[in-house]
């Protein structure tokens, strides 16, 4: 791995990773749940672009915060992987759940694995669920849910839930009828199951 590291990142941008990789374990890593903001305001100084109401919890280990983008209301879970080798956008609202992957980047295994970096976009009010791992480009639209353990290599469309590995269309979300939402089509909630990131 350090040949490869070597091959694909300077001296200097190795450097600052080193740096990002100690400062957030003295400063943030052990903070409390609720100091949100705080962790939040380590990130800005890293680099990554973060909005408001965000809450990024201590265990989530994010790889190159210059590539990151978290639109106001999102989460990051606990003990979730942001491996941003490419820019990873997280929209409005978006959930990424307790040990669920991002990975931007890979390897090509038929050229002496060079790297293959694609970004990552993860739609308004999307969820990735527990332990489930989206690969280089790929994108969740709007509403879209990866289920827990779900795979996905391909995008998923808006306001559907796919599950599995490979991540297949389980159903379009349903959303009461008895109660209809007051938000427009492209302001509805995310799901509200996972209170513990709220």
């Amino acid at each position: 791995m350090t040949r490869l590291a070597d091959r694909h990142f300077s001296r200097r941008h190795r450097l600052f990773r080193a740096l990002w990789t100690v400062c957030w374990a003295l400063f943030a890593a052990w903070t409390p749940p609720p100091l949100h903001g705080w962790r939040c305001m380590i990130l800005r100084l890293f680099g990554a672009r973060v909005g408001s109401g965000v809450r990024v919890y201590g265990s989530a280990k994010i790889w190159y915060p210059p590539n990151l983008a978290i639109e106001d209301g999102a989460v990051i879970g606990w003990q979730t992987v942001i491996y941003c080798q490419a820019p990873i956008h997280l929209g409005r609202n978006a959930i990424v759940s307790q040990y669920a992957h991002l990975i931007a980047a890979t390897h090509d295994v038929d050229a002496d694995f060079a790297l293959v970096a694609r970004p990552i976009e993860i739609g308004p009010d999307a969820w990735v669920a527990a332990r489930a791992i989206v690969g280089p480009g790929v994108a969740l639209g709007t509403g879209a849910v990866l289920g827990a353990g779900g795979v996905a290599f391909s995008d998923i469309p808006d306001w559907t839930v796919h599950i599995g590995n490979p991540a297949r269309l389980l159903r379009m979300r349903q959303f009461p009828t008895k109660n209809p939402s007051p938000y427009a089509p492209h302001e509805t909630p995310a799901p509200q199951g996972h209170s513990r990131h709220r």
